[in-house]
């Protein structure tokens, strides 16, 4: 790294000399060193972007792109966005015309700054990543035609600083929500997206339709291929599993950030195999028993020990299929029935302590941002919402807290609902659910969880180039 020099400066005009080509910045867009070139014979400024997109509502559109900023590192790359405030013919000197979007910036240079407009075009051939017209540079600017770097020198190295990267504007991202229903959940991850400036569409699952190819794997919707996503929120239903997680299988083949993947959720779909997956970790649950021959019903109910227990149907959901049986007749009654139908099930000990209560942890990104304590109806032993259970805040135990993250971390889901039965043993983990409500944790413990996860989205989708090499300027 060379010396700064102090700008370059004519003390009779207090001018500011430019050569024909310069360091500057472009920090609107966290692009702290590129080098452009000066060009008064062009009118307009411009940026040489690839991948550019627009997106948002036409009455405020606004445009993605992505920026090399090194010549020859096609490995660095700057993701970024901005307001579209014009698009306007350009024409090149090669006499070429070519409609650009127009974005506004702050260009740095030489210790000073002031407002420009740029166009956008993917010319990655150019060796000056920008090029300065002459709207850009103002009155008090003179070039000399036959040098260059007057003004203070920068560096690629930059681009390696964790502190610059902690300083890059906040982008725009565009977001999907796999969902087929207008709830509350869907409607709070759309309102809370806006509100941070983000696109986010809603996408119905079903409608998806998937290009299979190992070169150039899509997403097709409504007859449209669909654009490149910075994330996407799963909320799939329990009655497409299989067709949704197949979904977000092709978006992780594309490479695009899944909030949870589809691994995870098919994992916590399967009641049998989810049990079997925390009982490998080591993770507290009621006793369980599984087994498929009608002759083991008594030798079932005696690895779970004795009346009353749980017969809980694999396919349940919301507390549908799960069956409080009283008396050890009563038991054999209801297993003989679900035999008779077919149905997968599972057998459990009830764990009487819990006293129809259970505590739902929200775990997002690894850390339970919210907890409730759930209450059955009266008169019933399951405390699901849905079924007319109430809830409210609740303290939980650093226990019930490493429990929660275990679990979570077992499925490897970023946001999870992890429901505990506080039991004589310590907790006990009955579920874990891999598309949680809002309407209910958000009600009880005021606060903002679907802001926490897109918290932790844009924490995982931020650029964070590395380098394996020094940057040469």
């Amino acid at each position: 790294m060379t010396d700064t020099p102090e700008t370059e400066t004519d003390p009779a005009q207090n001018l500011i000399r430019f050569g024909w080509e310069e360091w500057i910045a472009l920090p609107d867009l966290g692009l702290p060193a590129l080098k452009a070139k000066v060009d008064t014979g062009a009118r307009t400024s411009a940026l040489h972007a690839s991948d550019i997109e627009t997106f948002g509502s036409s009455a405020a559109p606004r445009v993605r792109f992505t920026v090399h900023p090194v010549p020859g590192r096609e490995d660095l790359v700057i993701p970024c966005s901005a307001k579209v405030i014009d698009r306007r013919m350009v024409t090149s000197s090669n006499g070429e015309s070519e409609s650009r979007y127009v974005i506004a910036s702050t260009l740095e240079v030489g210790g000073e700054s002031w407002p420009i407009e740029v166009t956008l075009t993917n010319r990655g051939a150019m060796a000056s990543r920008m090029l300065l017209g002459r709207e850009a540079l103002k009155d008090h600017i003179t070039i000399v035609a036959t040098d260059r770097f007057l003004q203070p020198e920068r560096s690629f190295d930059v681009y390696a600083s964790k502190a610059v990267r902690a300083q890059a504007p906040n982008r725009a991202l565009r977001i999907a929500v796999l969902s087929r229903e207008n709830n509350y959940s869907t409607r709070r991850l759309v309102e809370e997206g806006e509100s941070r400036g983000h696109t986010v569409e809603v996408i119905d699952t079903t409608r998806c339709y998937m290009a299979i190819n190992a070169m150039a794997p899509e997403v097709h919707y409504d007859g449209q291929r669909l654009p490149r996503y910075d994330a996407v929120i799963p909320r799939i239903g329990a009655t497409i599993t299989s067709y949704g997680t197949a979904v977000i299988r092709q978006f992780e083949t594309i490479g695009t950030f899944c909030v949870n993947g589809s691994e995870g959720i098919t994992a916590s779909r399967d009641k049998l195999y989810a049990h079997q997956l925390m009982a490998r970790h080591k993770i507290g649950m009621p006793n369980t028993a599984f087994a498929a021959s009608p002759k083991d019903t008594d030798s079932l109910m005696r690895l779970v020990g004795t009346a009353p227990m749980i017969v809980k149907l694999l396919e349940s959901t919301q507390g549908k299929g799960v069956v409080l049986a009283e008396t050890k007749k009563a038991a054999q009654s209801v297993i003989d029935a679900f035999r008779g139908l077919r149905a997968n099930f599972l057998v459990q000990d009830f764990v009487k302590e819990a006293a129809g209560e259970d505590i739902r942890c929200l775990v997002v990104g690894g850390r339970v941002v919210a907890s409730m304590k759930r209450t059955g109806a009266e008169g019933d032993f399951r405390s699901n919402l849905h079924r007319g259970g109430s809830a409210k805040v609740v303290r939980i135990s650093k226990e019930e807290r490493e429990t929660a993250v275990r679990a979570a971390r077992a499925f490897r889901l970023n946001l999870a609902g992890v429901d505990l039965l506080r039991s004589e043993a310590g907790p006990k983990v009955l579920e874990v659910n891999s598309s949680p409500g809002l309407e209910g944790i958000e009600g009880a413990s005021k606060k903002n969880v679907a802001g926490m996860l897109y918290d932790h989205i844009e924490e995982r989708v931020r650029p964070s180039p590395t380098r394996r090499r020094k940057l040469l300027g």
